[in-house]
């Protein structure tokens, strides 16, 4: 049958997740850093996630789609363990939403062993690093979002023969798409490694890195590793 359906245009998508938190039917989830719906009959077509998006990547168009199914959702919902009209975090993201992370606490004195950093470069934070540094030649760059340093306890095997640099697309003020893409212009890049945390708002790591690779008109090989918030890796 012919009907309305939402519409994402992915070069716009920055992988924020707001529109997931705003779909009351559970028809929208995150692919890979981009929203993506996961089934015709999921969507009721009114685009209660329209308003939520910051970059007008949603859209409302008429296509052929399958009926909406309101006990194929309630099925779906359930299933997930989610509830119509969940609860918002106060600023509405995802991300930030307060939970506890179980974990044993052990017995007696933790001991501290000393181990070896694999940083090779400073700063490695990314809107502190110079383009031109000559450490970029023929490096393969790791690219983490800040919060794996805490969540993910082995990080630094992830740094080991790597140029690292870190930021937050959440809280940093800077195009990382720019910087990056001026350093694989400058640079014989070998390999890029994007390390996030699964949370929504973290895909802009993934967004900064796709433009970059764009905008240099280089192809270099590069994969996602996404951390759990309880740190585990969740894909590779």
């Amino acid at each position: 049958m012919l009907r309305k359906m939402v519409s994402i245009d992915e070069e716009k998508c920055n992988g924020c997740g707001l529109c997931i938190t705003a779909c009351h039917e559970g028809a929208l989830q995150l692919v890979n850093g981009k929203a993506k719906l996961v089934s015709d009959s999921y969507c009721d077509g009114l685009g209660a996630c329209l308003p939520d998006c910051p970059t007008g990547a949603i859209s409302i168009i008429e296509r052929e789609a399958v009926p909406f199914d309101e006990e194929a959702v309630k099925m779906h919902l359930a299933a997930r363990g989610a509830q119509p009209n969940p609860p918002q975090p106060p600023c509405g993201c995802p991300g930030s939403s307060a939970r506890v992370i179980a974990k044993d606490a052990g017995h007696g004195r933790v001991e501290l062993k000393e181990a070896r950093s694999e940083l090779r470069q400073w700063p490695c934070q990314l809107k502190l690093v110079p383009a031109n540094a000559s450490y970029f030649d023929g490096a393969q760059l790791l690219i983490a979002a800040d919060c794996t340093a805490f969540a993910y306890a082995n990080l630094h095997g992830f740094m080991r023969n790597k140029v690292t640099l870190i930021g937050c697309p959440k809280l940093d003020a800077v195009n990382y798409a720019e910087k990056l893409a001026e350093i694989l212009k400058l640079h014989d890049i070998k390999s890029i490694t994007v390390l996030r945390m699964e949370v929504p708002c973290c895909g802009g790591l993934v967004t900064a890195v796709k433009e970059a690779l764009a905008a240099s008109g280089k192809i270099i090989p590069w994969r996602v590793v996404i951390i759990g918030t309880d740190g585990s890796i969740r894909e590779d």
